[in-house]
This record gives structure tokens, C-alpha cells and sequence, in this order.
């Protein structure tokens, strides 16, 4: 590893250490510093609306954007790469859309023919919300991985895989139109993206599942590097490219599935870090672009979360919103250098 590379590492974990603590510090709520620090180390007897202020929402929902963000980035960057095109991200092969057709159905109709709008049931529609997400998110990922199997492009994989999101967008149309505005309101709601619906023992499960994932997730370093080289010059130096190709991308929905199940569709996220990694790392070798989208994803992640609920804002806004916004022009600035580059050599 370069200085250079060192140096970025350490910003960005700076960046998160610093970010993880605004997280816990700032909010619409006020709680004084030392208080903090006391309900954190467990020294002294804060008032306990303000240690479940800090253990009960605050941490849970740092801890989720944290993982989300690194999650994401991971399974971006694994899709730019595998289709080898800059605008792929975790949700260009339906997944999120099979998420969301899962939650559409046990919302809307959960209202429509059992006349209980399942968003009012509590704990028990949010897992029931949760399951019906990863089930929808699954049972893409395996029409997906079936068709992979089949076809050898790329190009057109990715094609079926958006094809399959407008299918499920069309059905999700169909299902708001005959559905009652206030099971409407709680899936458009689900659909904007929350770091804040994960509580309790679920941020736990959250973290405990992320925890797994992620690092096996970079057992699939070598298999991106040689990927990079072309079909034609991995398959001479011995890569099964059916095979490895079946890995990568069910990595990939994997991740985005657990964490769209659990966070709603996040957007940009995915797309925008890895050409961020790419603008300040310089490399495209992904024994250091892998660690580089884990923590610039989780330490962009808890940035976005930090603006969503600034103090003095009642509420929060939606998150997607928050990372689109910032998502979006990172993404025109690095593919404007990049054609800069182009123009000037």
C-alpha cells in the first residue's frame, strides 16, 4: 500500500469515528455532552429518556446506516464491475423492486382484503413488512441467478433484470390504484428509505448477518480482479467465468436484499461510492477498492444520516432524498473529470 493510499484510508477512518459520534450526539433533541458520555461509559444517573434516546434510537440507527453504507458500496462496486458498466448499481437487477413488490403486497393487500392496515399492527407488521421484503427480494435474486445460468451476455442480463424491476413496478401501479390512500401513505413511506426502522434485538440481527456477509464478500477479490481483464484473458488463466460470475452477483443481491428488507430502497449510495474510490484511490485493483466502497460507504452513509435529522428539524427527511442529493453530483463530477481526462491526454 502507497502513502497515499494510507493517508485516504486514515481520513476516512477519521471521518467515520468522527460521524459515528455526531450521530450519537446531535439530534432533535438536545442532551448535553457529558451526559452523553456518561449514559455511553455507564458512569453516573442520566435521565432515562435520554438513555433510550441514545441506546433506543440513536445507536440502533447509526449502527444501520453504518453497515448499510458499507453494504451497498460493496455490492456497487461488485456490479460495476461484473457488467463492466459505470452506471450498474445493487438495484439494476430488480432486487430492490422484488423488495418492494413483496412489501407492496403485504401492505396494500394486507388492507385491501383483510381490512387491517398491517402498518398499524406494530412490532409485528414491521417483521411481517421485513419478511415479506426479503422474500420478494429472494425469490428475484433466484429468477436472476436461473437466467445467468443460461445466457452468457452481460448486456443482456442487466436488460432482463431492469425488464423485471418494470414488471414489478407495474404491478405495484396496479396495486395503489385499488388500494386505500392510508395503506398507500405507509408503503410510499416504506419507499423513501429509513436507517430508523431497524430497533431493538433487530439491529443486532442486522449488524450479526452484515457482520458474515461482508467479509465474505471479499473472498471475491481475486475473481473481480480477474474479471477486469476480460471474459477471454481470465478464462486462459484458469477462471471459471459462469461460476464466478453466479458468485459475484449473488453476493451482490444478497447484500442488497438484507439490506433493502430491513432499510427500504436506499438509492445512490451503491452507484455513487465506488466511483468516489475510484477519483481518490487512482487504482482499479480491488484489494484496495474493496476495503477503500466498505468504509467510504459507511462513513458517506452516516453523513447522509447526520443531514436527515439535523437538530433544530422536526422529523427527519426521507433519506433517499438526502442521498440522492449528494449521490447524484458526485456521480457528474467524476464521470465530468473523467471525460476532462480524456480530453486533455
Amino acid at each position: 500500500m502507497s502513502k497515499k493510499h494510507f493517508t485516504s484510508f486514515t481520513i476516512i477512518l477519521v471521518s467515520i469515528m468522527a460521524f459515528f459520534f455526531l450521530n450519537l450526539i446531535l439530534g432533535t433533541i438536545s442532551i448535553p455532552l457529558r451526559s452523553i458520555w456518561n449514559i455511553i461509559l455507564n458512569t453516573g444517573e442520566e435521565s432515562l429518556i435520554w438513555q433510550n434516546i441514545i441506546w433506543k434510537s440513536r445507536f440502533p440507527q447509526t449502527i444501520t446506516a453504518l453497515f448499510a453504507g458499507a453494504g451497498l458500496a460493496i455490492s456497487g462496486l461488485q456490479m460495476q464491475t461484473v457488467f463492466r458498466n459505470p452506471l450498474a448499481g445493487p438495484s439494476e437487477l430488480g432486487i430492490s423492486s422484488g423488495a418492494s413488490l413483496g412489501v407492496a403486497l403485504m401492505i396494500l393487500l394486507s388492507g385491501s382484503l383483510g381490512g387491517i392496515a398491517l402498518s398499524k399492527v406494530g412490532f409485528f407488521g414491521e417483521v411481517a413488512i421485513s419478511f415479506a421484503a426479503i422474500v420478494g427480494a429472494f425469490v428475484v435474486m433466484g429468477i436472476i441467478i436461473a437466467i445467468s445460468q443460461r445466457i452468457r451476455g452481460n448486456v443482456i442480463l442487466l436488460i432482463i433484470g431492469v425488464m423485471i424491476g418494470y414488471i414489478a413496478n407495474a404491478i405495484i401501479g396496479v396495486l395503489k390504484f385499488f388500494s386505500n390512500d392510508e395503506d398507500v401513505r405507509a408503503y410510499v413511506i416504506w419507499g423513501l428509505g429509513s436507517f430508523s426502522k431497524v430497533s431493538g434485538d433487530q439491529v443486532y440481527t442486522f449488524a450479526g448477518i452484515m457482520l458474515v456477509l461482508i467479509p465474505l464478500s471479499f473472498l471475491l477479490i481475486k475473481t473481480l480482479n480477474l474479471m477486469l481483464l476480460g471474459e477471454s484473458y481470465a478464462r486462459n488463466l484458469g477462471l471459471n467465468i459462469k461460476r464466478s460470475r453466479l458468485y459475484v452477483i449473488t453476493c451482490s443481491c444478497v447484500l442488497t436484499a438484507i439490506i433493502t428488507a430491513y432499510c427500504g430502497p436506499i438509492v445512490f449510495l451503491g452507484l455513487a461510492v465506488p466511483h468516489l474510490c475510484r477519483t481518490i484511490f487512482q487504482t482499479s485493483d480491488h484489494r484496495i477498492l474493496m476495503p477503500a466502497v466498505t468504509l467510504a460507504g459507511a462513513s458517506l452513509s452516516l453523513f447522509c444520516n447526520l443531514i436527515a435529522r439535523m437538530p433544530g428539524m422536526e422529523g427527519a427527511l426521507p433519506i433517499n432524498s438526502v442521498t440522492a442529493l449528494i449521490g447524484a453530483p458526485i456521480v457528474i463530477s467524476v464521470l465530468f473529470g473523467k471525460r476532462k481526462n480524456e480530453i486533455s491526454e
